[in-house]
């Protein structure tokens, strides 16, 4: 399968759509009991969420890394995801992009965007690009009290795909399903998307 170099895959439905983010049982647990991020979580500080996955796997190492032992899938309206990006700037300018206009947009956007290599099971990078979403001030202050429907503790899951990974068993069947998101033509450019 021919996959975009920047595309946005998720598993989403009518109401939602599902990110992930890793972290210490001090901050999950709490989450997951109050439906909502609250103390000890910090607004103050960037947020990275993550549609991927298998890149949130790599990025926490199957649950196993220094605070990120507790994988939450969040699940958020589509309004929400769609502010986001809509008020996000990539964290680096595009090759030939103007980059007073990119440096302007970066001071006064609450939401970064990075594309980095998707990552296979095993870790492995993979040609095509995957979505990172970075939220900070008014964009967390939203994720939090507004674009939040419902906080799940995935992370025995995760450790059961990763101890099939360690069989050398053939997981991709039992992963989440990811789709391709679609964006409108002006949401796709400012989040540098490859144009469909």
């Amino acid at each position: 399968m021919n996959v975009p170099h920047r595309q946005i895959r998720a598993a989403y439905g009518e109401e939602s759509i599902t990110v992930y983010q890793a972290y210490d049982p001090a901050i999950a647990q709490p989450a997951v009991a109050a439906q909502r991020f609250v103390a000890p979580f910090k607004r103050e500080r960037m947020t990275w969420v993550k549609p991927s996955f298998l890149w949130m796997m790599y990025r926490c190492g199957w649950a196993t890394k220094p605070g990120q032992t507790r994988v939450l899938a969040i699940d958020l309206t589509h309004e929400g995801f769609t502010w986001a990006l809509a008020h996000s700037c990539l964290s680096h300018p595009d090759a030939g992009a103007d980059r007073e206009a990119w440096a302007e947009r970066l001071r006064h956007s609450p939401v970064r965007i990075q594309w980095d290599p998707e990552r296979d099971p095993h870790h492995g990078a993979l040609p095509h690009r995957s979505i990172q979403i970075g939220l900070s001030g008014e964009a967390v202050t939203r994720y939090v009290d507004e674009w939040t429907v419902s906080i799940t503790d995935v992370t025995e899951r995760v450790h059961d795909l990763h101890a099939a990974l360690r069989a050398r068993q053939d997981i991709t069947g039992m992963l989440p399903a990811e789709r391709p998101y679609a964006l409108p033509v002006e949401l796709a450019r400012t989040v540098g998307a490859t144009p469909a």
